[in-house]
């Protein structure tokens, strides 16, 4: 059974910082693209940003500079640094593991931007 477990959202003032972490469970972690996506109140959900089985990473051009990707394949876990956070990020952050036509889902962490 596959499980993506996402922790680490929370209520965060702007220009303040967090760290989102998806754990990984039933797959080859060290094979699939990981990524987190976001879905803010009555919008599409949108890429946040991925990184391969081979550390290349790509993000989103709104988070590019403010926002890390980082993965530990002995952990089979995938991180996401938010820092400089804009009340405009705020949104449900979700977890994705994909290997071709493969896609996995995790329940999502919120993340709220207010002062």
């Amino acid at each position: 059974q596959v499980q993506l477990v996402e922790s680490g959202g929370g209520l965060v003032q702007p220009g303040g910082s967090l760290r989102l972490s998806c754990a990984a469970s039933g797959i080859i972690f060290s094979r699939f693209v990981m990524g987190w996506y976001r879905q803010a109140p009555g919008k599409q959900r949108e890429l946040a940003a991925t990184i391969t089985s081979g550390g290349r990473t790509n993000y989103a051009d709104s988070v590019k500079g403010r926002f890390t990707i980082s993965r530990d394949n002995a952990k089979n876990t995938v991180y996401l640094e938010l820092n400089t956070l804009k009340p405009e990020d705020t949104a449900v952050y979700y977890c994705n593991a994909g290997l071709a036509t493969i896609a996995y889902w995790g329940q999502g962490t919120q993340v709220t931007v207010s002062s």
